[in-house]
């Protein structure tokens, strides 16, 4: 399973999204950005972050991901390959804090400096770890649904996916500030969403007609949050509970500004892909990097929905991802 050369690329081609390789000058350096996957918004903002530090700097970017964001036998069978085709580093976003060790383990022995991104890994040989603050996310979303619940109510939390750090952390972060307020009491923290959209729904969707009581809702991603907002528009309850989200989409922006969704816990995923870059080119050069670099975590809200700073998190620039 290591060493893929041996397997037909045309194989996992079909399950992957890919980006071709640019005619660029013989010796640019190659960085591999592998994300944990390519269908969601929030990994087009990290493509177009990483693309800009790449032009800057002269580097080339490989950009290969899976495309669901539950197989990690994918996520391993990218680095496995870059690997092999002896790229000069490699950005990974680790679908799971341990299944991915192995093989960053192994890109660092054969000479090929790992930065982490996105979510942690249970590994000190990486080059840096460049990421939100998540758990201080978790607890943001937490003291702005307690804000608009007074105080007071019945709560749930949706869960992301076993083995992703980040999530986890904001979940984790989550669960400890809405503890801190007496008044409210978490009455679902168990249900976990799975990678997808669909599935994410119908797990709101069961949760919503468990619990008809729900003051206030928390979804620690977008596909979670997404699908949680589908599912109380069919249900008609949008206008019954307080609903706060993480990360930002085309349909997530839409549902802040109609007030369906109360507000959004926002990371800053092109800073992410673009400091990621930077922070392995620094490396390669001879550069001491930073252990841990913090990309940003801010609310919106329908108040302050139309300031520049959360408009550019709400709605990045991608145009360089068609130039």
């Amino acid at each position: 399973m290591r060493f893929l050369a041996a397997l037909p690329l045309a194989l996992f081609f079909g399950t992957l999204a890919v980006s071709c390789e640019s005619d660029v000058p013989d010796g640019t350096r190659r960085i591999a950005v592998i994300p944990k996957g390519t269908t969601h918004e929030y990994w087009k903002a990290v493509h177009a972050g990483a693309e800009r530090a790449a032009r800057e700097l002269g580097v080339e970017i490989l950009w290969k991901g899976p495309l669901k964001e539950d197989d990690r036998t994918a996520q391993i069978q990218v680095v496995e390959d870059f690997i092999v085709r002896g790229v000069d580093g490699i950005v990974l976003m680790p679908l799971d804090e341990k299944a991915l060790v192995a093989p960053a383990k192994d890109a660092a022995s054969r000479g090929i400096p790992v930065v982490v991104a996105d979510s942690d890994l249970a590994w000190e040989g990486r080059v840096s770890f460049v990421a939100t603050d998540n758990k201080r996310g978790g607890r943001m979303g937490a003291e702005t649904l307690a804000g608009l619940l007074g105080g007071k109510g019945k709560v749930v939390m949706l869960r992301y996916l076993e083995g992703s750090a980040s999530t986890a952390a904001r979940e984790a972060g989550f669960l400890e500030a809405i503890a801190t307020h007496p008044g409210i009491e978490v009455i679902s923290s168990n249900q976990y969403t799975g990678a997808t959209v669909e599935g994410a729904y119908q797990t709101s969707e069961n949760v919503l007609n468990s619990f008809p009581e729900i003051d206030g809702i928390f979804c620690p991603n977008e596909s979670a949050a997404f699908g949680m907002l589908r599912a109380l528009e069919d249900s008609g309850r949008v206008d019954q509970v307080a609903f706060v989200g993480f990360d930002s989409s085309e349909k997530l922006l839409e549902g802040l500004a109609a007030q369906k969704i109360d507000a959004l816990v926002l990371q800053d995923p092109v800073k992410m892909g673009e400091l990621a870059v930077r922070a392995l080119v620094e490396h390669l050069d001879g550069a001491r990097v930073a252990a841990r670099i913090d990309t940003g975590v801010v609310v919106a809200s329908p108040a302050n929905l139309d300031s520049p700073e959360i408009q550019s998190l709400l709605a990045p620039d991608l145009s360089i991802l068609s130039e």
